[in-house]
């Protein structure tokens, strides 16, 4: 095993902290995992650091806590034998060194005690193996029993034990793998991949929560689809997304042919990444086009069709969403919206741009516009350069017409200028159909231009739409 040292890692003054509560206990405590990690990747070392005692974390958690000044959130999970403490701005966790099995149906280990090498053996990866002594006797001194340090150098994801183990005994690891390669930009290693593609079937005992908390990092990763062509290639993505690789396929029928809109989607993803970290803006490129899928005809006069695929492609985002137990909330009704509009400012870009469809493009998408705006951009993916920049200069028409519009006319999230109460008011009526009627059409006609976003020219407008319902305007 090496004697390097590597003290310059470990200088925070909490490292010393640990080091001493753990020889007042007669216990070796090491960091290990991401910190170590991503210091010799010369990459900003975590805030979440993971501390290994042989011995008994929480009982090492708690002589730290006593050392450090200003009373630290101290949190104990005696049935996982962990503790953390909230410092400052650290979040340190205390496990005691173990060993694990696993049954076949659950990655949930067997968790006994054991011994640093038992721990190491454990990790997912040998770059996320490597350990620092923390102990005065050997502060700083690395452990590397299999060779992480030569894997950060090669750029290499490998597994400490063998693959086939590693990922059947704990499956997220599969995709922890895949994450890694694409934030990292690392290579796994062929006999991993391999046993990726062997064991994917074995993802499906993993939670749903746990599948998109990786997928979310590999979204947010600077080229995701580096990750989601690994998932392809390894079979984990028809199990997770179907309805994204239901897309994959050219199909080619009297000589007509459409484009692969799984590959397409996947540029649509790395286009979007270079201008916006917004997740779900990101998780609306990468589901912008499902509904072509189910929605794909072919004519013999006009050719291949996919009609109505935002509408369906926004419906299928509810189904895909409750799946995978993501959220619920507005952040799935934005992906939604992101995917029903998604061809709208398309249409626009490619037509004479009108001030009325801009009003309503801005009406409809709200405080949204600009994000939809950014995902049209990125659905750019021709590579003639005519047609390339013939579309972002168009689209930049339709941004400037937006800010035209909207500095004028005022229609982003906007209310007609009447109420509903007044209507009700003028022309004496009871909660009625022709309410709606006169709201609808004050509107339309300032979404149409015929009359200005304003109070007296709307009141005016309703005047005479009730004239033509045949109703009597209320003397004072």
């Amino acid at each position: 095993m090496t004697q390097e040292f590597h003290k310059e890692a470990i200088q925070h003054p909490i490292f010393q902290l640990i080091g001493e509560a753990s020889d007042e206990l007669g216990v070796d405590s090491y960091v290990i995992g991401g910190y170590v990690r991503d210091y010799f990747l010369n990459r900003k070392t975590p805030k979440d650091i993971d501390i290994v005692a042989v011995g008994s974390g929480i009982q090492l958690a708690k002589a730290v806590a006593k050392k450090l000044k200003g009373r630290p959130d101290i949190s104990v999970f005696k049935n996982f034998g962990t503790a953390m403490i909230k410092h400052k701005d650290l979040e340190l966790e205390f496990v005691g060194a173990r060993k694990e099995s696993y049954h076949r149906d659950s990655r949930k280990p067997i968790v006994e005690d054991g011994t640093l090498e038992d721990d190491q053996n454990r990790r997912d990866f040998t770059i996320n193996a490597m350990a620092l002594a923390l102990n005065k006797a050997n502060f700083g001194q690395l452990l590397d029993p299999f060779d992480g340090l030569a894997d950060l150098d090669r750029e290499i994801i490998r597994t400490p034990l063998e693959p086939g183990i590693t990922y059947s005994d704990d499956p997220l690891r599969m995709m922890r793998a895949i994450r890694f390669a694409s934030q990292l930009h690392f290579t796994i290693e062929l006999k991993s991949l391999q046993a990726i593609s062997e064991n994917q079937e074995r993802i499906k005992i993993v939670s749903g929560e746990r599948i998109v908390d990786e997928l979310n990092k590999i979204l947010l990763s600077e080229k995701p689809s580096v990750g989601l062509s690994l998932m392809h290639k390894t079979g984990l993505l028809p199990i997770i997304l179907p309805e994204l690789t239901a897309l994959q396929g050219i199909e080619e029928i009297e000589g007509q042919r459409h484009k692969d809109n799984f590959w397409h989607t996947l540029e649509v993803v790395d286009n979007i990444s270079e201008t916006t970290d917004n997740l779900w803006l990101r998780w609306a490129a990468l589901l912008h086009d499902i509904g072509k899928a189910p929605t794909k005809k072919f004519h013999k006069k006009i050719g291949w069709t996919f009609h109505a695929h935002e509408f369906v492609g926004s419906k299928m985002v509810y189904k895909l969403f409750k799946r995978l137990r993501m959220p619920l909330n507005e952040k799935m009704k934005f992906v939604q919206k992101m995917v029903l509009m998604s061809s709208r400012p398309i249409v626009l870009a490619e037509d004479h741009v009108t001030d009325s469809a801009v009003r309503r493009l801005v009406f409809d998408a709200g405080d949204h516009v600009d994000d939809l705006m950014t995902l049209c951009e990125a659905d750019i993916t021709t590579k003639n350069p005519k047609k390339q920049r013939r579309y972002k200069n168009n689209f930049q028409i339709v941004r400037q017409k937006i800010v035209e519009v909207e500095e004028r006319d005022h229609v982003r999230n906007f209310q007609p200028p009447v109420s509903g109460e007044e209507i009700m008011k003028t022309f004496n009526l009871k909660p009625s159909k022709e309410i709606g009627i006169i709201k609808e059409a004050i509107k339309e006609a300032i979404l149409e231009g015929e009359i200005p976003n304003e109070y007296e020219a709307a009141y005016q407008f309703m005047l005479e739409k009730g004239k033509k319902l045949n109703l009597k305007v209320q003397s004072e």
